[in-house]
């Protein structure tokens, strides 16, 4: 029988739930906890398309354990900070600007005790190297865990970004780009996509069973067509070698939702970056994968905090 940790699955009592209300107004869902005693710094950790901060909740024990503040809000249009689009369960969005407009407005606002850290998994991966490139947070140290620096398609980016555009000129751009699944054409169930730990997998299930009006599906058409373009321009954007922040990139080299190679070109372009690779024991979600994946991760995270973010 799996014994499942209890923090995975509540709410720290020292940990709190509340909302932040973006300078446009819109509220987000935030979580924060405060470290113990005299902090060790704060991290501010956003995770990806459809992610909630609960499915982080066992390795933000890790990290509050240490010594550090933590603190999360699920991205404007998914998890509990409302929709952009009128079907609540797809995920939406026509410009991933409001993303780093949130990001850097939260930022500013956030009294935490330094040294600041950011880290982002996967599309949170993405907004945050593109924030760092603009100069919009400036912490001390930044980690990608798994970042969405590329998507992978069944035709290729090229064609799936073209294909992407062409249904959203001839049809609702809001509309889902699928069903039932993380990306079209995959064969593999979305367990496997993500994790190979079953138990942890289960976490997000209970979490959306406890608070159904967090569950969301699919991205739409416009979210597709963005994320193509977007991460296509962050890839040839001249700042990336310019930007200095000390970064810390996890890849999962078998990553089956976005496309590593991608992460490992851009890593090279970066002055202050340093990756850990993980080969077919890894999925996407490299933070809730079975403890040997696991445990590596965090030991990296761990190593990499204490030397740049002294």
């Amino acid at each position: 029988m799996t014994i499942v940790s209890p923090i995975r699955r509540a709410i720290p009592p020292s940990a709190s739930i509340s909302h932040w209300a973006a300078p446009d107004g819109w509220m987000l869902r935030r979580f924060d906890w405060p470290a113990e005693g005299a902090p060790r710094g704060a991290i501010l950790f956003q995770g990806g398309r459809g992610d909630v901060f609960e499915k982080y909740l066992e390795s933000f024990g890790h990290w509050h354990d240490a010594g550090w503040t933590i603190a999360s809000f699920d991205w404007r249009g998914q998890g509990g900070s409302g929709r952009l689009s009128p079907d609540p369960h797809v995920g939406h969005a026509d410009d991933f600007a409001p993303w780093i407009a949130d990001l850097a407005a939260f930022w500013q606002a956030w009294d935490a005790p330094g040294p600041r850290v950011v880290m982002g998994h996967s599309m949170g991966g993405y907004l945050m190297l593109r924030a760092l490139v603009e100069r919009a947070v400036d912490p001390a140290a930044a980690v990608l865990i798994a970042p969405m620096l590329g998507l992978k398609a069944p035709v290729g980016p090229w064609l799936g970004e073209k294909a992407a555009r062409l249904m959203c000129r001839i049809g609702n751009p809001a509309r889902a780009a699928w069903k039932g699944h993380e990306r079209p054409g995959a064969t593999l169930d979305r367990q496997n996509l993500l994790t190979h730990d079953a138990s942890r997998y289960a976490d997000e299930g209970y979490w959306q069973d406890a608070k159904p009006e967090l569950r969301l599906g699919p991205p739409s058409w416009a979210w597709l067509a963005e994320a193509f373009a977007e991460t296509r321009a962050l890839e040839a954007d001249p700042r990336l070698v310019a930007m200095t922040v000390p970064t810390l990139l996890l890849v999962a080299e078998a990553d089956s939702l976005v496309d590593p190679r991608a992460a490992l070109r851009i890593v090279k372009k970066l002055s202050a970056a340093e990756v850990t690779r993980f080969g077919p024991e890894a999925a996407h979600e490299i933070l809730r994968e079975a403890d040997p994946v696991r445990d590596r991760a965090l030991a990296a995270i761990d190593a990499f905090l204490e030397t740049r973010a002294g």
